[in-house]
């Protein structure tokens, strides 16, 4: 069983929240930012712990692998990434959005709507990812596959996370998520 994971104070992590407009490939989310919180769980970590903390958290579905190295969203769920091990060069937004270098101990919120794909990984590279509750079923569109006004209605309807993945309660990622 893999050992208790404590996120680092929030005081000492920098949350980063990141907006695009929408492309023809991905919507992005009009209401709500990415949020990124660079080192939160202070380095490299077993991924069992980095999925067990998520999970205490009120986050479920949780699983252990990479992103996928094309432009997609989920239209249906707020989704908590974090890196358990290696860092990654991460293209957040979809194609006009930016390219982001991610590493151990990183984690962060996408919105329903927000492109991300993987350009390129070093080391060991592992990423956990996580959903709220009644999320964890969601879909995954490719971003060549397009968006329509159905698709942003339902990206609005998604209800809004409870908890934040990392810190528990209104935490910092929650806090960034929401608008303070």
């Amino acid at each position: 069983m893999p050992s208790a994971l404590t996120p680092r104070p929030r005081s000492e992590v920098e949350i980063v929240p990141l907006r695009f407009e929408p492309g023809d490939e991905v919507p992005n989310n009009p209401d709500h930012p990415a949020v990124l919180a660079r080192n939160a769980l202070g380095g490299a970590h077993d991924d069992g712990a980095v999925r067990a903390l998520m999970e205490a958290n009120g986050w479920g579905g949780t699983w252990t692998w990479r992103v996928f190295d094309y432009h997609h969203f989920h239209p249906d769920a707020f989704e908590a990434l974090a890196v358990a091990s290696g860092s990654a060069t991460l293209m957040l937004g979809g194609p006009q959005g930016q390219a982001v270098e991610v590493e151990a101990g990183d984690a962060m919120i996408l919105p329903p709507g927000f492109g991300h794909r993987q350009i390129d990984m070093h080391g060991s590279f592992q990423i956990c990812g996580a959903y709220p509750a009644g999320q964890q079923d969601y879909t995954v569109v490719s971003g060549s596959d397009g968006y329509d006004e159905a698709m942003l209605r339902q990206i609005a309807a998604v209800p809004k996370p409870d908890t934040d993945p990392v810190w528990g309660g209104r935490g910092a990622l929650l806090e960034a998520l929401l608008g303070g």
